[in-house]
């Protein structure tokens, strides 16, 4: 094809708010890079390009101008403007973008692990599980307080520790040892995006390729996928009415290094760990010299006495790294977590994090300072544990009014969600995609299981449904809704 033909076909769109020189630069760029208008070869004179696309001269100058200065174009008065002649030729045969080179194997883990996770999409809706009760947020609380730090940013503006805001690590060591039982010093916590980046890091640091993990099955998949990516060999060990099987994970895998439990209330079926089988727990670690991660995720909302004490508080070895989130306690999108380390092993989290990336955005952590030290982090988990605790009523009402024929409640005396199971053989995926399809979400307790787990490791049919993030009226339509499918109308 000519070079008038190419250039001629040039797309450029006068109804874009992008200047035409810059459209005209991105087009003739494109062209080169492509291989379309080869190297030595001659553009037009300027007057010549602006009739042809009938745009003006000074357009057709600024796009040379640019193009020459970042290498693309040469030339002089007087003996034209051509395409730079040491500019590489695009190969004709080249591949599609996305499929010139293939992830590393690594690469390919780090995707594979995380495939299974399930994600928020669209508006908020019966029975979306994971979410806090954000209507009842301070939000006017928190812009204030805000506000107030944005008006001195001369300490906003640096890096900070990688352990993260010292008066936030100082707030949380006392609300953690008077609400959790907690054992720790200001210099043991580490601030995190998220207890997902925690996760993560200590996945990273504790584990090598081919360790083995204990995992509960079904357990939360989001903690599995950061050990999967590390090349960990997860073993799925099941969860009873005590909590983890410690016995079936010491008779199956003993070689395991690290355990990951969510012994205040496990996720997804709503267990409780035992004492018995807490200290038995730590009694096998302490003697395999593994690490048990402890992800405490949401044990402020407990309603039926005071929040039980933490495994953490138990440990005499050194062997439990404690997990939080404000996820579940403020709002999601907050996206700042803690681990709380063996004094041995603090230092060590700190400069991982600080290579994963430097430190956490030091404003949010400086309103929660605030937040947590004026009071109003207490008074917000009074109010939202009350606000729960009614809606956890309203759903559990409804079920047994309306739907106990089809549906057995798991325990629910804390938390954000409720396990139930089916007692007439339904189709749990079968009963989520007809609650998609009419507009409530319905998690089967089968997305839970780790997928290579035995039957002992996974739970009996059913769903978990979230109840903290949706007002009464709503869960009532969602019961409705729920009640229709079951019926099979």
């Amino acid at each position: 094809m000519h070079i008038t033909q190419i250039l001629a076909a040039l797309p450029l769109d006068r109804a874009d708010p992008a200047p035409l020189f810059r459209q005209l630069y991105a087009a003739i760029k494109d062209a080169i890079l492509r291989g379309a208008i080869g190297p030595g070869m001659q553009l037009p004179p300027t007057r010549e390009f602006c009739r042809l696309l009938a745009i003006s001269r000074q357009t057709v100058l600024n796009a040379y101008a640019q193009l020459t200065a970042e290498g693309y174009l040469s030339g002089s008065v007087g003996k034209g403007t051509f395409v730079s002649a040491d500019l590489p030729i695009a190969a004709k045969d080249a591949a599609a973008p996305g499929l010139l080179r293939p992830l590393s194997a690594r690469g390919e883990g780090f995707v594979a692990a995380m495939r299974q996770v399930a994600y928020h999409r669209g508006k908020l809706r019966a029975f979306r599980v994971g979410m806090p009760a954000i209507d009842h947020f301070p939000f006017d609380v928190w812009s204030r307080l805000e506000a107030r730090r944005w008006r001195r940013p001369d300490h906003l503006m640096g890096y900070s520790d990688p352990a993260g805001y010292l008066p936030l690590r100082e707030l949380l060591c006392v609300y953690l040892k008077a609400a959790r039982g907690v054992i720790c010093e200001p210099e043991q916590i580490i601030i995190t995006s998220g207890s997902q980046q925690g996760l993560f890091l200590l996945s990273t640091l504790l584990l090598g390729p081919g360790d083995a993990v204990w995992m509960e099955s079904p357990g939360y998949r989001g903690a599995s996928g950061p050990l999967h990516a590390g090349g960990a060999r997860v073993f799925p060990v099941p969860i009873d009415a005590q909590g983890l099987d410690v016995a079936y994970g010491a008779a199956h895998c003993p070689q395991a290094k690290l355990v990951y439990v969510t012994p205040s209330h496990q996720l997804p079926l709503g267990v409780s760990m035992s004492l018995q089988r807490r200290l038995e727990l730590l009694a096998w670690a302490a003697k395999a010299r593994a690490w048990v991660v402890e992800d405490d995720y949401d044990s402020e909302y407990r309603y039926t006495g005071a929040p039980l004490a933490s495994l953490q508080s138990l440990d005499r070895a050194a062997c439990v790294v404690y997990v939080g989130t404000l996820s579940k306690v403020l709002f999601p999108g907050l996206r700042l977590g803690y681990l709380v380390a063996p004094p041995a092993l603090a230092g060590a989290l700190t400069q991982a994090k600080a290579v994963v990336d430097r430190h956490t955005a030091i404003v949010p952590q400086m309103v929660l300072a605030d937040f947590i030290a004026e009071g109003h982090f207490g008074r917000h988990i009074r109010r939202t544990r009350e606000v729960n605790a009614a809606r956890r009523a309203a759903l559990m009402d409804g079920i047994a009014r309306d739907l106990g024929e089809y549906l057995a409640c798991g325990p629910a005396d804390s938390g954000l969600e409720l396990c139930v199971h089916f007692r007439r053989g339904h189709d749990e995926e079968a009963v989520a995609r007809a609650g998609l399809e009419r507009g409530i979400e319905l998690r089967p307790l089968g997305h839970y299981a780790d997928p290579g787990a035995s039957a002992a490791c996974r739970a009996a049919p059913g769903l978990l449904l979230g109840f903290a993030a949706i007002a009464p009226a709503e869960i009532a339509h969602g019961l409705q809704v729920l009640g229709a499918i079951l019926r099979g109308r």
